[in-house]
């Protein structure tokens, strides 16, 4: 999203609902402000931003939508062992009142009401632009039906059955009298929104429309979006298969398109995102948490790097804390491990050339910063001779996987290492950052792209192999064939390594609980975590999520109880109560 949108006054567009639903909204003395406002190019795009505004916020990306809702998974687990307060909705052992859905699905039915709002205005007085104008408030309209688009992808996938609101007029019905949708006509709701901003969307490197785009929606951004929306289609729960064609097909022109591309190297995208810089090539769906006055203590906005990040400890008036409240799960560390033959005791990787996956170690921090036992990174495994900490075996306690277990189950994602990447200054509160968030990268269309052809044509083409490697040569460092996928591949097995491919290239971005839930795998990876790390450590390793996940009922969230309570037509979620 663009720069400055985080911190603009909206006064006279922002709307907030206060009806008798979340999704319902009462007309109220903004509503009778904004009558007569949008007269110029110029208030348009500052209405524009206020739908963009909405992403931001904790319920959205800045906290539940980005990693909190995305942990239970057999990488990524909630910090401890209980489920007291925060714990509860990582360990699925949350009710129906959980006061974070209600609040995830107030939100994005806000993002939707003043997508709605804002189309509808727009069009009633777009005839009154001149024809250069109307080409860009054409523009914004796109940017709105692709930014709803977005936020119902959202709600549908993580809550199945609901409302679909296509009008302002909507919003203000009787609780009592609205509906769930069948989750099919949602999605090709969802598909006519973006299918009309790919059409009227420029491309982000040949944009001369806008004279700053950096953080918003492209063509190539709403066509990868769509293809991702294609291939969740195409699984759980609808499974409509006759989607893969149409998922590979649209990935397919992003990717001949030539106007985006992975960076040379992976680690530039951690430096991007941790320091607000906008990189197209790449990044397709970035939410910026940007603002210019980073270093007060109360303006950073979002939670990315603080809640999910590495361990830190707070030095003042240089760096504030971080909780690393996200923990890796372990068993995840010794299979990526094992992959390269890396690590006392694990299996003899395939690799002659001794080249490592270099996303890895970039992936998940084995250490953490704590200035009172030295100024760099220290091992969680870290092992000391004679009170002093000692690197060497510190080293190699990480590695052993007979040795401090304990510690080991500390280790936190590393792509957002506030303290190794951030170079504009210091990050002085101890709860929040301005580090961005990628929705969506352009790996995710390759990888989208290969398991579509995969499905689609009952096996792998060449396209779908190359796909994969050119990730895997990312990943490796290399430009040959040395790390490529084998030849030779059917339909299962194929589909079994992109999965695996996408929990590598992926790791920790909100995407791995997703998938699992639209292949229909959800709760049985959740009882193979557990026997893996009870194979490794038995019942020590901590893994909570394991002792509640149940299934037919964690594979949705479910309809926040207010609207059960007052939207009395609408049916709960299988195995909620």
């Amino acid at each position: 999203m663009k720069k400055g949108i985080l911190y603009m006054l909206l006064f006279a567009v922002a709307h907030v609902v206060t009806g008798c639903s979340d999704f319902l909204a009462e007309e109220n003395k903004v509503d009778i402000e904004k009558e007569g406002f949008l007269t110029t190019t110029e208030q348009a795009e500052t209405v524009l931003f206020g739908i963009y505004q909405t992403t931001t916020a904790d319920a959205m990306y800045g906290y539940y939508l980005s990693f909190y809702f995305s942990m239970g998974t057999d990488c990524e687990q909630a910090e401890g062992n209980t489920t007291n307060n925060w714990r509860m909705l990582p360990a699925n052992a949350y009710p129906t009142t959980q006061s974070e859905v209600q609040q995830a699905w107030q939100y994005l039915y806000i993002g939707i009401y003043r997508a709605n709002d804002f189309l509808e205005r727009i069009s009633a007085v777009y005839d009154s632009f001149n024809e250069k104008d109307k080409q860009l408030i054409t523009v914004y309209m796109a940017e709105a039906r692709a930014l709803r688009g977005l936020f119902y992808f959202e709600l549908v996938r993580r809550f199945g059955n609901i409302p679909l609101i296509t009008t302002t007029a909507m919003s203000y019905m009787d609780p009592r009298e609205a509906t769930q949708e069948d989750p099919a006509k949602v999605y090709e709701y969802i598909e006519a929104d973006l299918k009309y901003a790919m059409e009227n969307l420029p491309w982000a490197t040949e944009d001369s429309y806008r004279k700053d785009n950096s953080f918003r929606l492209s063509k190539g951004a709403v066509m990868g979006l769509l293809a991702k929306v294609y291939a969740t289609w195409a699984g759980w729960p609808v499974k409509d298969t006759s989607k893969w064609e149409l998922a590979a097909k649209t990935a397919g022109n992003l990717i001949m398109s030539g106007k985006h591309d992975l960076l040379p190297e992976f680690e530039q995208l951690l430096a991007n995102t941790c320091n607000g810089t906008w990189n197209p090539t790449e990044s397709l769906i970035e939410i910026s948490f940007y603002s210019p006055t980073y270093k007060n203590s109360s303006d950073p906005s979002g939670r990315i790097g603080k809640w999910n990040g590495v361990k830190t400890t707070a030095i003042a008036g240089k760096r504030g804390s971080c909780a690393g409240n996200e923990k890796v799960v372990h068993s995840f560390v010794l299979d990526w491990r094992a992959e390269d033959g890396v690590g006392v005791g694990a299996p003899n990787g395939t690799n002659s050339d001794g080249l490592v996956d270099k996303r890895r170690d970039l992936s998940i921090a084995n250490y953490r910063y704590d200035n009172s036992l030295g100024d760099g990174p220290i091992f969680w495994a870290a092992e000391k001779t004679n009170n002093v900490y000692d690197p060497v075996k510190s080293e190699a306690s990480d590695l052993d996987p007979e040795k401090r277990q304990k510690e080991k189950q500390n280790y936190t994602p590393a792509k957002w290492d506030i303290e190794k990447y951030v170079e504009t200054g210091y990050l002085l509160n101890n709860d929040q950052s301005n580090v961005n968030w990628y929705v969506l990268r352009y790996a995710d269309v390759l990888l989208i792209y290969a398991e579509a052809l995969n499905e689609w044509k009952n096996g792998p083409t060449n396209e779908a192999y190359s796909a994969v490697n050119k990730i895997r040569r990312r990943a490796y460092g290399v430009a040959d064939t040395s790390h490529d996928l084998k030849t030779g591949m059917g339909v299962e097995e194929f589909r079994q390594a992109v999965r695996k491919e996408r929990k590598y290239e992926l790791a920790f971005e909100g995407h791995r609980r997703l998938d699992l839930v639209r292949w229909g795998v959800y709760y049985e990876t959740v009882m193979q975590t557990r026997k893996d790390q009870d194979e490794w450590w038995g019942a020590s390793a901590n893994y909570v999520v394991a002792e509640y996940t149940r299934k037919g009922q964690h594979e949705l969230m479910p309809i926040p109880q207010r609207e059960m309570d007052l939207c009395t037509k609408f049916e709960q979620n299988p195995g909620w109560k």
